[in-house]
């Protein structure tokens, strides 16, 4: 899963009560403002800024390569910005715009075709069966500033628990009888701050009962839902 999780402090966010709008964007949507989108990532990076291009890049690489898949779905929070009067000598007056303050994305898991990064290597059979009634959700991206990460993370209103939420309630909702959607995502098995970040917002182990996949498989496997 693509998450950042910069370990600086990013500015002062909105109060809880205000909230961000979150929506999805259509496939000529997500293309029209992909250097949009990759901005939002650069921004909320963390990381040294002299490598923010490269990241950004590649970013946008996978992005891209996965909005073709089947159902795919990208959701955006959005939050309204009050802009100031321009100077003497400029336009006049003031009005609202909208910036993006985090982003998910994913896509149903086939029962047929190639599977997602070997996702079939991780998941017990029980699992994967989900995936033949469309009730397995791939989240493979989730962008969001640090504050999300550093500060109540076990509140409903957390932005990152209500993208992750939104995108498997949407999934169900297409589906018939609108059944409980399982999220899975694949986290790099060395990447111990997205998995602290993530288990912080829920998700947790799929392989509970059994044990992990042995040390030479490069990711974890972890769940969401019911």
């Amino acid at each position: 899963m693509t998450v950042n999780v910069p370990g600086r402090r990013g500015p002062q966010g909105p109060s809880p009560l205000e909230g961000e709008r979150i929506r999805p964007l259509s496939r000529w949507q997500i293309e029209d403002r992909l250097e949009e989108l990759g901005d939002l990532y650069a921004e909320t990076s963390g990381g040294d800024p002299r490598a923010w291009n490269q990241d950004r890049e590649l970013f946008l690489r996978r992005l891209v390569g996965e909005l073709h898949r089947p159902g795919f779905t990208l959701l955006v929070a959005e939050r309204s910005v009050i802009e100031e009067p321009a100077g003497a000598g400029g336009p006049t007056g003031s009005g609202d715009t909208s910036r993006l303050a985090g982003c998910a994305y994913g896509f149903p898991v086939r029962a047929w075709g190639p599977w997602w990064r070997g996702l079939d290597g991780y998941l017990p059979q029980d699992l994967l069966r989900l995936a033949a009634s469309g009730r397995l959700f791939a989240v493979s991206g989730l962008v969001v500033h640090s504050r999300v990460r550093n500060q109540n993370q076990g509140r409903d209103w957390n932005l990152a628990r209500r993208l992750q939420r939104r995108l498997l309630a949407d999934h169900a909702a297409g589906l018939a009888g609108h059944p409980a959607v399982l999220g899975v995502t694949l986290v790099d098995r060395d990447d111990h701050v997205t998995l602290r970040a993530l288990r912080a917002w829920g998700w947790r182990s799929a392989t509970a009962d059994t044990p992990d996949p042995p040390r030479s498989a490069p990711c974890r496997a972890l769940i969401i839902g019911p």
